[in-house]
């Protein structure tokens, strides 16, 4: 657990008790700070006060004496509407931050150097947050990975000079972290989603792209245009910034030619890494996420040798392109985390033929053959 000494003998107002919501409230108590906390759901309530969190319907708390107001990611804070919490905590000028943040300045407070890299994108997230910490660990890193992957972030070990975080961070999370500062950045693309919390495209990129904006180096992925034209404002603005493409040969970056991973430096290209024969990582999404993994892995003082290693010892994650079984001639492959066209189009078109089984919600957007 990392205590939150950063709100020592403060008094902080808590909504949404799931299971990051109790291991925030839990750091928060740990870190010498006095918490009220509340959930909608009466059996998240009980859930809380049977682990010591003082609970308490916020509808009548004094919010003049608190010094923030910690939201689950889960619960609206813009669309469809603030949530009844946001709107008390705004009324009373309490600023309102999530786990993500928590995590932030208890880094920036003990630890500041510790690596920090934090994983945001549409699709390919969880793979690449995986990937990365798998190479970091395989090549004897002190590593913690967590966030909306896994473990809550408070529940990491804490903040050391040596210790690396890598941290998938939702759209919901940064939103609530508006002092976001990794050491690396990474944003792997930007196609429509969640909008229905986010309201409009423009305003979801917006919320991405702080998460890059405060990163030291931020490794950006250029195949859609949103992404594209945010890599060259963030440039603009004196940001350093790191170009990834799965598909165009860069001046600058990093991208893929078939299973071999280049990187470009004024034109000039060197091979960096390969995933010819990795079978958790076919695919032309894959070379996105391995190239994100590797830029950030560099950056944080990896050599090209021990990357390789871990790219190759990589064992995939669950329903992400995993091969589940084999008859005869047919590979069966669960891919059933691509909840959206952009998610699975690149799947589909890894292998030469393929019969699709599909089912779930619709979602904007299509495939063409």
């Amino acid at each position: 657990m990392i205590p939150a000494v950063s709100f020592a003998g403060k008094r902080v107002s808590l909504f949404g008790l799931g299971g990051s919501g109790i291991a925030t409230a839990r750091a928060l108590i740990e870190g010498g700070a006095d918490v009220l906390a509340w959930d909608d759901n009466p059996g998240s309530v009980a859930n809380a006060a049977a682990v010591g969190i003082a609970t308490g319907d916020l509808r009548g708390a004094d919010w003049a004496k608190f010094s923030a107001f910690v939201l689950s990611p889960g619960v609206p804070l813009t669309h469809p509407k603030p949530h009844w919490t946001v709107e008390l905590a705004r009324a009373s000028g309490v600023e309102i931050i999530g786990d993500i943040e928590l995590f932030c300045r208890e880094r920036t407070l003990l630890a500041p150097a510790a690596p920090f890299i934090a994983i945001t994108g549409t699709n390919g997230k969880s793979t690449t947050t995986a990937l990365t910490a798998h190479i970091l660990k395989s090549a004897g890193r002190d590593t913690q990975m967590g966030g909306n992957i896994g473990r809550a972030v408070m529940t990491l070990d804490p903040p050391e000079p040596g210790r690396h975080y890598v941290v998938e961070c939702s759209s919901y999370q940064i939103d609530l972290a508006p002092s976001i500062n990794p050491t690396a950045g990474v944003l792997l693309n930007l196609t429509p989603d969640h909008l229905d919390r986010h309201g409009t495209m423009q305003h979801y990129a917006a919320i991405k792209e702080r998460l890059a904006a405060g990163s030291e180096t931020a490794i950006v992925g250029v195949d859609d245009s949103w992404c594209a034209q945010l890599a060259d404002r963030l440039e603009r603005a004196g940001r350093h910034v790191i170009r990834i493409s799965k598909r165009l040969p860069l001046t600058d970056g990093y991208f893929a030619d078939g299973t071999d991973l280049m990187e470009a430096v004024h034109g000039r290209y060197s091979r960096v890494a390969f995933l010819e024969g990795i079978g958790s990582l076919r695919g032309q999404h894959n070379a996105q996420n391995a190239l994100a993994a590797v830029a950030a892995c560099l950056k944080v003082g990896l050599d090209l040798g021990e990357i390789q290693s871990g790219l190759e010892s990589f064992p995939g994650l669950a329903h992400r392109m995993e091969q589940v079984g084999r008859k005869d001639h047919v590979l069966f492959i669960n891919d059933s985390k691509a909840t959206n066209a952009d998610a699975a189009a690149p799947a589909l078109s890894s292998f030469p033929r393929i019969y699709w089984i599909a089912g779930g919600l619709p979602k904007e957007g299509g495939i063409e053959p």
